[in-house]
């Protein structure tokens, strides 16, 4: 089973660049994808063409602003939009789903580079999914987030973290937040296999930050508990380009 997660910053410069082509030739399961920016609708044929699969679509209200979308490989028993909360749900970032044993989490956390009052929204939206998650695993559900997270959660996510130590991304609240969903029955799948590895899935189009390899690790895979077994492996694809991040995948039983 294969899952791939990747924001593209755009899915329709993605598809103009024939980038999304490499996921869909992956055969992944399900195929996450954050930060879509558009709506069905306003793809053109030939960029609707390119979606090999079908999909679930959660754009934002707001045109060309955040979006999620994913898409399987076999219709998924439940869909959900949001997380129940209009507060959150206007903006699209979020669309869960259930087959087989497991509920899919595609996350695009939101980002709080805009100030204290996005910062206060970020946590908000940590914490009310971390209310949705607990109340799953309470049923004995089993879970898997995945998307972008918008936080490094250790100083080896990030190339610099001593000179982030005050940037949104890296504060210390932000890092906790993640830490409340790992003390709440999940498991980082990549860094429980790799605790050691530094690799990147972020890097700002700035200052050639890529090719000198100065970049942040935002995308992830969270997993409960009761399903690390079954993780076999997590591969950053780093070198796989058409977005300021690259595609992250999980292998699992």
């Amino acid at each position: 089973m294969k899952i791939i997660t990747w924001n593209v910053n755009g899915i329709r410069a993605v598809l103009n660049k024939n980038a999304l082509d490499w996921a869909f030739a992956q055969n992944p399961d399900w195929l996450c994808l954050q930060e879509v920016k558009a709506r069905p609708g306003q793809l053109s044929e030939e960029q609707r063409q390119a979606l090999k699969d079908p999909f679930a679509w959660n754009p934002a209200e707001r045109s060309g602003y955040s979006g999620v979308a994913t898409f399987y490989r076999e219709q998924p028993d439940e869909i959900q939009f949001g997380l129940n909360d209009p507060m959150f749900d206007q903006e699209g970032r979020v669309i869960r789903t259930r087959q087989r044993d497991f509920i899919l989490y595609n996350i695009y956390f939101p980002n709080g580079q805009r100030g204290k009052e996005r910062v206060e929204y970020k946590l908000k939206f940590y914490a009310r999914l971390l209310d949705a998650c607990d109340e799953l695993h309470q049923r004995g559900e089993k879970v898997i987030i995945t998307g972008d997270f918008n936080t490094a959660h250790m100083p080896i996510d990030l190339k610099y973290p001593k000179q982030n130590e005050s940037t949104s991304g890296f504060l210390p609240e932000e890092r906790d937040a993640v830490q409340k969903l790992l003390d709440h029955n999940f498991v980082d799948a990549y860094r429980s296999l790799y605790p050691d590895k530094v690799q990147y899935t972020w890097w700002t189009y700035r200052f050639a930050a890529r090719a000198r390899g100065i970049g942040w690790r935002l995308d992830y895979f969270l997993v409960s508990t009761a399903l690390v077994s079954r993780v076999k492996d997590v591969v950053i694809h780093e070198n796989i380009l058409g977005s300021d991040h690259c595609p992250v995948e999980i292998v699992m039983e």
